[in-house]
């Protein structure tokens, strides 16, 4: 009789402890009433008029929305949840209060603040009290490039050495499935644990979670099975895109007044600097920046230090708070570029680089953007040693384009433009 193993976190306490089922059958209920009980008393529900209806369905909606995002960003690397429960929480909650305002539909701004307050305090508890469950523990089989794996705070690995698990309860086995010296008995061991609901999997899925790297020795297709990004997605980020470049252009047309005088009056020539860039479905474009080095100045096409002579005094400090991208919000609104997406590389490199890498022009499969997953990982990449490890960055994010890593992405930069994480 073969030994039945159990995966952790299974059991139906836990499951629904862990789940999403718990923030909806206990932390729904509590961030609507606690505040609603508050403010309109207990026999609230007797007399439920437009005002008190429209308050209680805008914090479950921007509650529920903010337990989606969180758990969502927490499957990809570096997603620090702990950092980013405050901006998630508060923007949900700033976009429930923009939908009631523009449908000039009423609501009691102290109920929704209590809600506001309550879903803090639920998501921060959560976080602190769960930490040590969420951590992975995952097991892994001793053949073929296991042994390179190294863990982290958020994943436990554990090699075994016979084909058991002890009675310990693992969330997971990894293994080299094309390992070539992977023993007959261990194969078998495989299938033993996915039988019992124990997922198997491949060595490349785990190391990519734990870098945010896609190895780019060959494409890797998304989670759906394909090359192609989501199609609809596309479409959708496009109309956001296009959206909130025109509501940021009048708040940021004084902004870029300011820093084009400002680079006028440090150095002579012009405020802006275009260079062709390769942009969307491989087309090239004119891209738009604040000229932050002398005009007179020749050299490479990519900056070779922080201290590179070239560099501007404005210069340097509109590089370091990303403030010369600025003026690429026209380049989103005439749709070559998007908020969020890989760096367009310049045209020349872009042919230089496809010599070596012969997929390189995939990387153009989705829109180039100001900010994306290798500026917020990797900070920035000497255009000549850092490629390679841009490329993986860049090849993860189109292999997990979605909303949730725009979000997770977006939090990551607005932390760079406090830090000046990267620049040069």
């Amino acid at each position: 009789m073969k030994r039945e193993y159990e995966r952790r976190h299974s059991r139906w306490y836990e499951v629904l402890l862990l789940g999403l089922g718990f923030h909806l059958l206990v932390g729904l209920p509590l961030v609507i009433l606690l505040p609603s009980l508050e403010r309109w008393g207990w026999e609230f529900w007797y007399y439920l008029p437009d005002v008190r209806t429209n308050t209680m369905i805008a914090i479950g909606l921007a509650f529920v929305a903010s337990a989606l995002t969180l758990r969502r960003m927490a499957r990809f690397p570096g997603a620090q949840l702990a950092a980013y429960i405050m901006p998630t929480v508060s923007i949900a909650f700033l976009i429930a209060v923009a939908l009631l305002f523009f449908t000039r539909e009423g609501y009691t701004r102290q109920v929704m603040l209590g809600g506001y307050l309550v879903s803090l305090a639920w998501f921060f508890l959560g976080y602190f009290t769960g930490r040590r469950f969420r951590t992975l523990k995952l097991a892994m089989v001793p053949f073929g490039d296991t042994k390179r794996l190294r863990g982290s705070r958020q994943v436990d690995l554990r090699m075994l050495e016979t084909t058991d698990l002890g009675g310990v309860r693992y969330d997971g086995v990894v293994a080299d499935l094309r390992a070539m010296d992977l023993p007959p008995e261990w194969e078998r061991f495989l299938a033993r644990c996915t039988l019992c609901h124990i997922p198997v999997y491949h060595i490349r899925q785990i190391s990519e979670s734990l870098s945010g790297r896609v190895q780019i020795d060959h494409l890797s297709e998304n989670e759906f099975g394909s090359l192609l990004p989501s199609l609809l997605y596309v479409g959708f980020k496009r109309v956001v895109d296009f959206c909130g470049a025109l509501l940021l252009l009048p708040v940021l047309a004084p902004v870029m007044m300011v820093v084009a005088i400002l680079i006028k009056r440090d150095s002579p020539g012009p405020a802006f600097f275009l260079q062709p860039r390769m942009g969307y479905r491989q087309r090239p474009f004119l891209m738009y920046k604040f000229r932050s080095m002398h005009n007179d100045m020749s050299g490479e096409d990519f900056t070779i230090s922080e201290d590179d002579p070239r560099i501007t005094p404005v210069g340097k400090w509109i590089r370091k708070y990303r403030i010369d991208e600025l003026p690429q919000i026209f380049n989103i609104l005439k749709g070559e570029m998007s908020f969020i997406g890989p760096r367009p590389e310049s045209a020349s490199l872009s042919e230089w680089y496809e010599q070596d890498v012969p997929f390189f022009s995939y990387r153009h499969v989705v829109r180039p953007g100001i900010t994306g997953w290798a500026q917020v990982e990797q900070g920035y990449a000497a255009e000549i040693d850092g490629m390679a490890k841009k490329l993986q960055y860049d090849f993860y994010y189109i292999k997990h384009f979605s909303l949730w890593l725009d979000v997770l992405i977006s939090l990551k930069t607005v932390r760079i433009l406090f830090t000046g994480f990267g620049a040069r």
